[in-house]
């Protein structure tokens, strides 16, 4: 073993040190041969949709339609999105001089980061790797990729994408289990992408802090949901089972539990109740059976789910749906859980999974209290027709992102900051934000008149020197 694990440390340190030379020349490189690369990805992909289509079907039972709405869909329209937009955010901006600095200009040089490390999650293990290479190619970084080896099929067809259209000096994937994750974040890279969890996070920054790598973090933690006695609860209810059973409710930004107001708590479980038949058993054969409803990603995640299932009800929450499983299939049907309390683990863990708990209010302010206890998440949603509601749950909830009377839609907006805060992530992806996670934003200052001697030594007690500082305490 030790002499296996030597072998695949020179192999690393053989691929970063050719990365080290190549990363001089791709940061230097323009627009159009940054172009050309996204343009070739975006070639394949659309020629090979079949291919990822399979990929995901192996590793997550996921359908043909969930795989192109959140894997293929989101990737071709970042890529058509950046090449737009490329050309101009890489020319210098020019930003205002203050009145001490009369005679200069000033502006912003957007320059490569250099090696870029991308870690990759199984939930979305492909677009979740293709969105973060987008921005280090726009940027004009280098890139080493490591897949995930729970979604092993897709990580196979990663790294043959790669292998195919990039030079290994340039973008290569390293595929592999923990150990191999552990060597490279053992090398000093400029940049590290990792999406996860927020455990794993905080590995991933102390090996960082070891190198001062800088790191983009995209986590997750508990996202939840408000809702008020305003709201239409059936049409409220299909968005709800659309995003959280999306993906077998292995999605990150995911409602996590529900805070609906005391009235209408029965009503929004049978709405939800009925949703979820309409959506996956709408022939009557059984969830389980259906085209629309993928699997738990392994064994592993399936025995999490299941103890989180165990310990809620073990503890007194009801099952108001679902808790069927079929261990042999990772099957497990969608659930909601009403009666839930604090101490539940289901209420202290991300569930990322098809687990939905339901709780009571009956003031506002003591959901916002609720949520206000716990770490911040990456999204919060917010289901009410009161823009005054809207705006005080907006100004309370520190969140990585707030979505009004929708879900999820706002990971796919390209004008929008995507990230964390805190426990659910540092940093922020999409369109311009991803490139900028990529890039150094250098400051240049250039004098074009006159100069500053009048402030140089020797300093006199009387005369210009003090004048002018004076003056500049007063009005700077």
């Amino acid at each position: 073993m030790m002499a296996d694990n030597e072998v695949l440390k020179s192999e690393i340190n053989k691929i970063f040190d050719a990365q080290d030379t190549a990363s001089l020349k791709t940061a230097s490189s323009g627009f159009k041969e940054r172009k050309k690369k996204l343009e070739a990805l975006q070639q394949y992909l659309i020629s090979h949709q079949a291919e990822v289509i399979e990929a995901l079907f192996t590793d997550l039972r996921k359908p043909e339609h969930e795989t192109m709405l959140s894997e293929i869909v989101p990737v071709l329209s970042e890529i058509r999105y950046v090449g737009k937009n490329l050309n101009r955010w890489m020319q210098p901006v020019q930003v205002p001089t203050p009145l001490s600095g009369m005679g200069t200009t000033s502006h912003i040089y957007y320059e490569a980061k250099g090696k870029a490390l991308i870690i990759a999650p199984w939930n979305y293990p492909f677009s979740l790797v293709m969105r973060p290479l987008i921005y280090a190619i726009a940027a004009g970084c280098t890139a080493i990729i490591k897949p995930s080896e729970y979604a092993p099929a897709t990580s196979k067809l990663i790294s043959q994408i790669i292998n195919h259209l990039f030079d290994p000096s340039e973008v290569t994937v390293v595929e592999g289990e923990s150990d191999v994750s552990q060597l490279l974040l053992a090398q000093p890279f400029n940049h590290i992408y990792f999406t996860g969890s927020p455990a794993v996070g905080k590995l991933v920054m102390k090996a960082a802090a070891e190198n001062l790598t800088s790191v983009t973090l995209e986590l997750g933690g508990k996202s939840p949901l408000i809702i008020d006695e305003t709201v239409n609860l059936d049409k409220a209810a299909d968005k709800i089972i659309w995003a959280k059973f999306l993906n077998n409710g292995q999605t990150c930004i995911a409602p996590d539990y529900i805070l609906v107001h005391a009235s209408k708590k029965d009503q929004l479980v049978d709405s939800l109740i009925n949703s979820i038949q309409k959506m996956y058993n709408s022939d009557q054969n059984g969830i389980q059976h259906s085209g629309s409803y993928g699997r738990i990603i392994n064994q592993k995640n399936f025995n999490r789910l299941k103890q989180l299932l165990n310990d809620a009800v073990g503890n007194g929450a009801i099952l108001a749906f679902g808790g069927q499983l079929a261990e042999e299939d990772l099957y497990f049907e969608p659930t909601i859980l009403t009666q839930v309390n604090h101490r539940m683990l289901v209420m202290q863990e991300e569930i990322f999974g098809p687990i939905l708990p339901v709780l009571a209010f009956t003031q506002l302010e003591e959901a916002v209290q609720m949520i206000q206890a716990k770490p911040k998440p990456l999204a919060f949603y917010i289901m009410s027709e009161k823009a005054d509601v809207q705006e005080m749950l907006i100004k309370k909830i520190s969140a990585g992102g707030i979505l009004v009377n929708d879900f999820l839609q706002h990971f796919a907006n390209p004008e929008l900051p995507f990230g964390g805060i805190n426990n659910s992530g540092i940093g922020k992806s999409n369109g311009f934000y991803g490139f900028q996670e990529f890039s150094n934003a250098k400051g240049v200052m250039k004098r074009r008149l006159g100069d500053i001697r009048f402030l140089y030594p020797p300093y006199k007690k009387t005369g210009i020197q003090g004048k002018i500082l004076q003056w500049l305490v007063r009005y700077f």
